[in-house]
């Protein structure tokens, strides 16, 4: 887990050792190396009561050296990431992300900036609100997303900086004078339109499948693929169980976001060639199962304001309710998810069991009940969305269903309670009330 101490907060202490690496920027990280032979046991735990941090292990402490004296670190500021690649693609640029050399935060803070970041040192422009980052370098210790820990010192260069993102693409700078740092040749994998991963450091994170599938969905359109070494890494990846360690939330987040790119099917293409997604969704793993599913996600992309509970409905149609559920709740989607993908999943068999000749006005009005959409007319709206995408050959009880809805609006429930329905009395004025109008409107489809 990265662990960081904010050594810019350390108050004075005897340990003059302590303190001078303090002023100097000193991060304390979760590292197991043998511990600085000056820094008494009673000195470090005072650090840490003083800082809040957790007392680790004696042995799993790490300091960044003192710069030897007369050697001082040149600040400077670099563009980096997407906002670098979207200029080279052409498109707009949304965000922009700076990385910070040779500075501490300190440094950072005495220029006016404010410290917003709690995983490593991240500060927000006092005029213009971007972030910029310390440079700094990852380095694996476990399993999964968090098995990391993090060096940012004022000796960190660019490049090392660099070396620990993604894809080449994403591991080009910008200086401030609009000069190109681009150690990783991500120029050249822009032009080939190839995402291709920065180094053999990219096995180290499983978290950057999932990245490297959602930018094949949102750069497939301009002609981007994974490049043959980086899907090879990423099926080594899988194989080796380092996607199984992935928690759910950060699963998620993933799966939302590609789920309104560009081209969502990539995302999850990509995820069944290299393996990973007959581990976080093996339901659609079977090639049936799977083109049905992106068949209606594609079906529902269409719609421009498809929202995220209806494209992951659809994603999950082909699936029966109790498996949908299920997965649902693994992956921790919202709640509007699971329950849209419960009511989708459930509603395909009856729908496929109305006689579109002989329609039963009673069965009708039972699934609007049980879509609740006397309360959630949105949700029902929703949901036939959904289903149209899903059940393409079942127009015709989908087109009854609909009729259904509108002839039961028309009851007023408050007009019954003038009459002097109260009670049960009232319910079973309701409903018989909506039975005749859902059946008058039926009949009036075949004149």
């Amino acid at each position: 887990m990265r662990m960081w101490a904010q050594p810019w907060s350390l108050a004075p202490r005897s340990d003059q050792k302590l303190k001078e690496e303090a002023d100097e920027g000193l991060i304390c990280l979760q590292l197991p190396i043998k511990a600085r032979p000056w820094l008494s046991r009673a000195g470090f735990f005072m650090a840490c009561r003083v800082t809040g941090l957790p007392a680790l292990p004696w042995n799993r402490i790490i300091h960044r050296h003192t710069p030897p004296k007369g050697i001082r670190h040149s600040m400077q500021a670099y563009l980096v990431g997407g906002a670098v690649r979207d200029e080279l693609l052409g498109l707009e640029v949304k965000d922009r992300d700076w990385v910070v050399v040779g500075a501490t935060p300190k440094e950072m803070l005495a220029k006016g900036f404010k410290q917003v970041g709690a995983d490593f040192p991240v500060f927000l422009h006092p005029r213009t609100r971007e972030e910029y980052a310390l440079a700094r370098t990852e380095r694996k210790e476990g399993r999964g997303y968090h098995g990391f820990t993090v060096y940012s010192a004022p000796d960190v260069t660019l490049e090392q900086d660099l070396r620990r993102r993604d894809l080449t693409i994403n591991a080009i700078a910008k200086t401030e004078d609009g000069a190109l740092v681009d150690p990783f040749k991500g120029r050249s994998d822009i032009q080939d339109r190839k995402l291709r991963h920065v180094s053999e450091a990219f096995a180290e994170d499983p978290l950057r499948i999932l990245r490297t599938a959602r930018f094949a969905a949102r750069f497939q359109p301009l002609g981007f693929s994974v490049c043959d070494q980086t899907m090879g890494l990423m099926k080594q990846m899988v194989a080796s169980g380092e996607v199984d360690h992935l928690v759910p939330e950060r699963v998620w987040q993933e799966f939302q976001r590609a789920l309104h790119e560009k081209a969502p099917r990539a995302f999850f293409d990509v995820l069944r060639d290299c393996g990973a997604l007959e581990v976080l969704i093996p339901e659609l793993a079977p090639e049936k199962v799977f083109q049905l599913a992106i068949a209606a996600l594609g079906c529902v992309q269409n719609q421009s304001d498809a929202q995220t509970e209806e494209r992951f409905a659809a994603l999950l149609s082909p699936l029966d309710d109790s498996a949908a559920v299920a997965r649902a709740k693994a992956l921790k989607a919202p709640n509007d998810c699971q329950n849209l993908a419960r009511l989708v999943t459930a509603f395909k068999p009856q729908i496929r069991n109305i006689d579109a000749q002989h329609p039963e006005a009673e069965a009708l009005l039972d699934l609007l009940d049980q879509a609740d959409f006397w309360r959630r007319p949105e949700r029902f709206s929703q949901l036939m969305n959904v289903l149209e995408c899903a059940l393409p050959g079942e127009s015709g009880p989908l087109n009854l269903l609909r009729t259904a809805s509108g002839a039961a609006t028309g009851v007023d429930p408050k007009t019954l309670l003038a009459r002097g329905y109260k009670g049960k009395e009232l319910g079973s004025a309701i409903r018989t009330d909506r039975l005749k109008r859902i059946g008058d409107a039926i009949a009036a489809t075949k004149d």
